[in-house]
């Protein structure tokens, strides 16, 4: 009769490590499961749709700068610099590759003084002296027009030339001298 109680409290069923490694083995399947499934996924259309779902701001693909120059020396109110000769030296040797993109930024200092004298607002006069460093770029050949931009801001007296990697480009991967490029 004691043979007898001894079994009933007895526990049954499987032992506790094997419930456990079963557990983790069904985890590692899944993580395996997890990698092959992003190995296929476009992440750029997952974050978009994550942002449209949480109601974000879409996001503007712009160029990742790779260097950076300034042309300096321009008087209060005035768009005319004298020192823009080595700002096309750089522009034409960092602009070679056709996957870069320049944005040319016009700063003011944000005095009563760097304004532009006909209408009295330093964003124009920003925009002025942006604009005549692009065109000093274009007419000097060192970079072509369709790979400018153009923007403003607020800081010294100067204009900033930030030249940014695009990527790949359509219209150039045809070309020899990138042929070594994945187009």
């Amino acid at each position: 009769m004691t043979a007898d109680i001894a079994d009933e409290d007895a526990p049954s069923g499987r032992p506790v490590w094997l419930t456990t490694l079963a557990d983790l083995g069904l985890l590692l399947v899944g993580f395996f499961v997890f990698l092959q499934a992003n190995q296929s996924l476009d992440h750029r259309a997952m974050a978009a749709a994550m942002r449209a779902a949480f109601d974000g701001p879409a996001v503007q693909e712009t160029e990742m700068p790779v260097a950076i120059a300034a042309a300096v020396g321009f008087p209060a109110g005035s768009a005319v610099s004298r020192e823009t000769g080595a700002l096309v030296a750089w522009a034409r040797e960092a602009a070679r590759d056709p996957r870069t993109r320049l944005t040319v930024t016009g700063e003011t200092d944000g005095s009563a003084a760097d304004v532009d004298p006909a209408t009295g607002s330093a964003a124009i006069l920003a925009a002025d002296r942006a604009r005549a460093v692009a065109a000093l770029l274009v007419r000097s050949g060192a970079v072509a027009p369709n790979r400018i931009a153009v923007a403003t801001g607020e800081g010294r007296r100067r204009v900033v030339a930030t030249l940014g990697y695009a990527g790949k480009v359509a219209e150039d991967c045809d070309t020899a001298r990138n042929r070594h490029a994945t187009c």
